[in-house]
């Protein structure tokens, strides 16, 4: 069977992606999303993502980490899906979408994928770090001299330290007045470039010492921003914003 494909990036965290309304594809086929994400015998991703049909939404998007397993929520992953989308002319300016924790909405503006993320009820401390779920679970922690930090090595030692089933982890530190954002990704199991919910986990708990909220963020992949409000210790109306681009189309045999 042969599958089209597009290939789309959102600062460095890249995704193939399948226009799968017609659900053809086996979104249970472990061995085969990860074989597709595999970067030296596959097409190569982070994860894959499947773009269905939604009763009640512009679509729904299906994430699946690169390991095969499907996954919660990928921020930058949710905002290519949303240039996708619109670059399949499912919607023109505002939509709004179902993944893997509930209702989103997005839009762009002046080449950019704005999406609005989930409210977090709270940050937990942990001593000087902190954990959150912004979608997806991570601990965050500040570091110094992050450009020459072992991100792999950290970020494996705490993989499974602090959750039995295991959590993202950022590590940050603030630049002037830009936060510097690196992660190991679980399902990944390795760093990468970006990731979408990992940073606005960060942005949120850096924001009470860079005093805002809005947040410019520096990853190995380039720029995003976020901005929200905080209303009696709840973070509200979050939203990601940054650029998702469309890399190449193409066509496999599985």
């Amino acid at each position: 069977m042969k599958i089209n494909f597009f290939k789309y990036q959102g600062t460095g965290n890249d995704f193939v992606m399948i226009d799968d309304r017609n659900e053809q594809f086996d979104k249970n086929n472990q061995a085969l999303v990860a074989s597709l994400c595999q970067r030296r015998f596959g097409i190569g991703a982070d994860g894959l993502i499947l773009l269905r049909k939604h009763d009640t939404t512009d679509f729904e998007m299906v994430y699946f980490n690169a390991d095969g397993k499907e996954g919660s929520l990928c921020g930058n992953g949710g905002r290519c899906t949303v240039q996708f989308a619109y670059d399949l002319e499912i919607f023109k300016e505002h939509t709004t979408f179902l993944a893997a924790d509930g209702l989103h909405e997005a839009y762009i503006k002046d080449g950019l994928v704005a999406l609005k993320m989930g409210n977090v009820d709270s940050i937990d401390k942990i001593s000087a770090d902190a954990f959150a779920d912004t979608g997806s679970p991570h601990y965050l922690k500040y570091v110094n001299d992050i450009e020459n930090f072992p991100v792999y090595s950290e970020g494996k030692s705490i993989r499974h330290s602090y959750r039995p089933e295991g959590t993202n982890v950022n590590f940050l530190e603030i630049l002037g007045e830009e936060l510097f954002v690196r992660t190991f990704e679980r399902g990944v199991e390795d760093e990468t470039w970006s990731c979408g919910t990992g940073v606005t986990a960060a942005a949120l708990f850096a924001s009470e010492k860079m005093g805002t909220n809005n947040i410019a963020i520096k990853t190995k992949g380039g720029s995003l921003n976020v901005s929200f409000e905080k209303n009696d210790g709840r973070y509200e109306n979050i939203y990601l914003t940054g650029p998702a681009k469309k890399v190449f189309f193409g066509s496999i045999e599985i």
